[in-house]
């Protein structure tokens, strides 16, 4: 046998070796740091969602009617806006009642201490731990995110008869 030979049989078959965990490391490395990329994406663009159903919603209170009608259409405007977030967790909400979660406004209310001026503020949320963009992400991300992701925007009404 030729020593020579079976020296270099063995090198081939240890850089056989060494490429399979390589790609087993690449593998158990690259996944998570993937998937914890890609949740961050999504709860960035969920955030950005929420903002934007916010400040809609409070744009559209402040078209003309009573303070009943301008929740009505801040809700509905917000609902439009975070309408993928909506239908990804399955909810549905009513605008009739604009005082429950995930979408809620609230009634007139004065701006400042004294002020003649009211206000009207919209807020809107999305249970990340409860509707996980990827399953059991909720737990990885649960530390920091620790409650619901909400956004607001309060609108002066100014004068709110019709």
């Amino acid at each position: 046998m030729n020593i020579g030979t079976h020296v270099q049989g063995n090198a081939r078959r240890q850089t056989g070796v060494v490429t399979l965990e390589y790609a087993f490391l690449l593998i158990i490395a690259l996944i998570p740091l993937l998937l914890f990329t890609f949740t961050g994406t999504l709860i960035f663009a969920a955030k950005q969602s929420l903002t934007m159903a916010a400040a809609e919603g409070s744009r559209a209170a402040l078209h003309y009617g009573d303070i009943s009608q301008r929740q009505q259409s801040a809700c509905q405007a917000a609902r439009r806006s975070m309408l993928w977030l909506l239908n990804f967790s399955g909810q549905n909400p009513s605008c009739a009642n604009a005082s429950s979660a995930p979408i809620q406004v609230s009634g007139a209310y004065p701006c400042e201490a004294g002020s003649s001026v009211s206000c009207m503020r919209v807020t809107v949320s999305y249970n990340y731990d409860q509707h996980p963009f990827i399953p059991g992400t909720g737990a990885m991300y649960g530390w920091t995110i620790g409650a619901p992701l909400t956004s607001q925007a309060v609108v002066q009404l100014g004068n709110t008869s019709p």
